[in-house]
């Protein structure tokens, strides 16, 4: 039987890839025939380990260090990936919250007036220059492949929600959307697709010590969910195989909710 999912060998690259999401994003493609698994991070010590998590499951792997906020960390990355493995045929841009280092002003929730620059690029530098840094360093060499192509950009539900206190925040991950649309226009006629996956609250261990921390606040917050649950990395990254897959050859421009129901598409 055909695997619809398969990546039929394509190398894929994805961003922040060390912990949560962005790990079983790599461990996921890698299980579906990937041709290696670029697995970035500002800290090499955690792409280490999840490239070699990668290599257990018996694909390629490449762990490279790269601030994504830094359009030459990034191009210095995917040269080497390229290097290493060819050019590159799935771009999974995952990386975001409030960069590396994040300003304490950015994590506080404070508004946005209360705050100031320095607070506000912890959110744009990650969240919206990292997805142009990071597509602007691949897409020359998906072009030059003659061969299909697959852009895949995480956003958040608070770019289509709003919340007080993200509202920087909310604006990088609504750039970054719209970033896409228009990269998906540019692109479709190389055969190249580009699609956003949002996310709400995610069952990863920082949101499940702070919740358990306040089981109150918890339960406010899930009330705004119609599956009464925080959200799984392996179900955002079954979303993000069947995008990087030919499964989804056919969809380019969209932005689907791996959301429980936080918020519904119009």
């Amino acid at each position: 039987m055909n695997d619809i999912l398969d990546l039929a060998g394509r190398v894929a690259l994805v961003t922040g890839a060390g912990q949560g999401v962005g790990r079983q994003i790599a461990l996921h493609l890698a299980e579906h025939n990937s041709g290696g698994i670029v697995v970035n991070d500002f800290v090499l010590e955690r792409a280490e380990k999840v490239a070699e998590e990668v290599r257990a499951t018996g694909c390629k792997a490449l762990a490279v260090q790269a601030d994504v906020s830094n359009l030459e960390s990034v191009k210095a990355a995917v040269k080497k990936a390229e290097e290493t493995f060819g050019s590159i045929g799935v771009l999974v841009n995952n990386a975001g919250n409030f960069g590396a280092v994040p300003h304490p002003d950015a994590v506080a929730e404070k508004p946005f007036w209360e705050t100031g620059p320095d607070a506000w690029n912890s959110s744009i530098g990650v969240n919206f220059y990292g997805v142009i840094n990071c597509t602007s360093a691949c897409v020359p060499g998906m072009i030059a492949r003659r061969a299909p192509g697959r852009i895949i950009t995480i956003i958040s539900e608070a770019a289509r929600f709003g919340d007080p206190g993200l509202e920087v925040y909310a604006g990088a991950k609504a750039g970054a959307a719209g970033f896409m649309r228009a990269a998906a226009r540019a692109l479709g006629r190389y055969a190249i697709t580009a699609n956003c996956v949002a996310l709400p609250g995610m069952s990863t261990p920082p949101v499940e010590a702070h919740m358990k921390a306040d089981p109150e606040k918890a339960k406010k917050v899930l009330q705004k969910y119609v599956i009464r649950r925080f959200g799984r990395p392996e179900e955002v990254a079954n979303m993000v195989l069947f995008l990087a897959s030919d499964a989804s050859s056919y969809i380019t421009g969209q932005t689907y909710g791996v959301n429980g129901g936080f918020v519904f598409g119009q």
